[in-house]
């Protein structure tokens, strides 16, 4: 028998060509037991991989893995969001799977090891249905190098990062310095900063920038103002609980998470103090909820749609063997509410 191409092993199968190409390229969902006898009728034919891929007629799938450590976390949706909006727009395919990462070990994140294999699963998983490239987000930014091995496939990282693959994160540090500069600008000196946990890479990055701002404005630097939380609403609370106790609380309070201030209005209205009147506060994230709250918070909103187009740009250049350009930091843009007024706007009673 002469070389053998997609239309003999659909004749032997039983099935159209064009079940044949869906089972070699995983762009199509087929029956399992059509799809065992394509298989088999391959492997008796005693075809290989490279074999296969030369009997279509393009090897190009257009297909595109994406791997989500946690669909869950708040910042996932809007970047697959915007992965799929240049799929739509460009008519490439998308294949998503989710790790369930918080559901699986919660804040242990850096514990690689607890969670390797599901990532290595899903890179196997991915590559079996011949997908051109690879996208993984990160839950949290962070060094994720050695956790996967794409075996030679085009990657890009977003929310995370790695030594040596591209990645898509956006500025903190100059959020946190453009947030700073907006309550500065408003007329506050003694401005207050609670943080997320420090071994994180956003909390040092934006602490660097409300650092820069301090200096840069030269306002006073008070030890005292600056508070380390755990990202929760909790310690949002008794932080700021802490700094209204102050014999010189802050005017204004920078919070890293909208979660931590949602904590700190609790214990600003508990004391008394009036939001923004005596007290205003600038938020992080722009949760949905932060557009619901009395007063409404003022807060830095990430670029997760523009992180998520921007990774498919850069992955399909890649794949053509191109160098990505664009933009691998977008900013962040501060999305002003009613959590903020000039100190000078509090009135004293008569």
């Amino acid at each position: 028998m002469g070389k053998v191409g997609i239309k003999d092993i659909a004749e032997r199968a039983n099935v159209s060509t064009a079940t044949v190409s869906y089972v070699l390229n995983g762009t199509r969902n087929v029956k399992p037991r059509t799809r065992e006898r394509v298989l088999k009728v391959i492997e008796e034919l005693n075809y290989t991989p490279n074999d296969i891929a030369k009997s279509l007629k393009s090897s190009r799938t257009n297909t595109i893995g994406v791997i989500a450590e946690d669909v869950t976390v708040f910042n996932v949706p809007e970047i697959i969001d915007g992965i799929n909006h240049y799929a739509d727009r460009n008519d490439m395919h998308i294949l998503l799977t989710n790790l369930r990462l918080h559901k699986r070990v919660g804040h242990q994140y850096a514990d690689v090891d607890q969670y390797r294999k599901y990532a290595e699963n899903a890179v196997a998983d991915l590559l079996s249905k011949q997908v051109e490239g690879i996208i993984y987000i990160g839950v949290h930014p962070r060094d994720v190098t050695g956790l996967i091995n794409s075996r030679g496939k085009p990657i890009v990282y977003t929310y995370c990062y790695t030594q040596n693959d591209l990645s898509i994160q956006y500025n903190d540090e100059q959020a946190s310095f453009d947030a700073m500069n907006y309550l500065i600008g408003k007329g506050h000196r003694r401005i207050a900063i609670i943080s997320g946990r420090m071994d994180s890479l956003p909390s040092r990055l934006r602490f660097n920038g409300f650092y820069k701002a301090v200096t840069e404005s030269e306002l006073p630097f008070d030890p005292q103002l600056i508070k380390v939380g755990d990202w929760g609403l909790q310690s949002g609370y008794e932080l700021t609980q802490q700094l209204l106790a102050l014999n010189e609380p802050p005017t204004a309070i920078l919070v890293m998470n909208d979660i931590m201030a949602v904590g700190a209005m609790r214990a600003a209205t508990e004391a008394g103090v009036r939001i923004p009147e005596e007290l205003s506060l600038v938020g992080f994230d722009n949760r949905e909820f932060s557009d619901y709250l009395n007063p409404r918070i003022t807060t830095m909103d990430l670029p997760l749609q523009q992180m998520g187009y921007s990774s498919m740009e850069a992955l399909s250049s890649l794949i053509k063997g191109e160098q990505p350009e664009g933009n691998y930091s977008p900013l962040c843009t501060l999305i002003e509410r009613d959590s903020v007024a000039s100190p000078g706007s509090r009135q004293t009673p008569s």
